[in-house]
C-alpha cells in the first residue's frame, strides 16, 4: 500500500506537510486509484482525505502553576533567586515604613493626642530612621510618656 504520491499531491493541495495529511483507512482503494490532482481534490471534497490540525503546546501546566502562585505557594527559599534586596528593594521597604509613620503622626496631631512641637520632633526622628515600624513609634511614645 504505497500512497506516497497521493499523500504528496494532497499535501501540496492542502498546503501542509506530509504528516498532516489524513487518509481514511476504509477508502484506501479509492485513494490508490487517484493519480491526478483533480482526483485528489475530489477525494478531499468527499472527506476521504483531510488535513489534520496542527499539534500545539498545552497550557495546562502553566495555568496550574499560575494558580498555585496566586495562592502564595512556591515562594519558599528554594524558589528564590537574587538577594533579599532584589526581591523587595530597600527603597520600597523604606517608603512603605515612612509613609505609615507619617500618616500615623498626622493622625495623632489632628486628633490632638500630640502637640505640633512633639509632632515635628517625631517627624524628624522618623525621617532619620529612628523607628522600625508604627509599633516601634508607639513603644517610644509610651516610654517617654508623650501620648496624651
Amino acid at each position: 500500500m504505497n500512497l506516497t504520491v497521493q499523500r504528496r499531491l494532497a499535501a501540496k493541495i492542502l498546503k501542509c506537510g506530509l504528516d498532516r495529511v489524513w487518509i481514511d483507512p476504509e477508502h484506501i482503494e479509492d485513494v490508490k486509484m487517484a493519480m491526478t490532482r483533480d482526483d485528489i481534490r475530489a477525494l478531499i471534497k468527499k472527506g476521504i482525505i483531510k488535513k489534520l490540525q496542527k499539534k500545539g503546546i498545552s497550557n495546562v501546566r502553566v495555568k496550574k502553576l499560575k494558580e498555585q502562585k496566586k495562592k502564595g505557594r512556591r515562594r519558599g527559599p528554594g524558589s528564590r533567586r537574587g538577594a533579599k534586596g532584589a526581591r523587595t528593594p530597600q527603597k520600597e521597604r523604606w517608603m512603605a515604613t515612612i509613609r505609615a509613620l507619617r500618616k500615623t503622626l498626622k493622625h495623632l496631631r489632628d486628633e490632638g493626642k500630640i502637640d505640633t512641637k512633639t509632632y515635628r520632633k517625631l517627624y524628624r526622628m522618623a525621617k532619620g530612621g529612628a523607628f522600625r515600624s508604627r509599633a516601634h513609634l508607639f513603644l517610644y511614645m509610651k516610654e517617654h510618656e508623650i501620648l496624651k
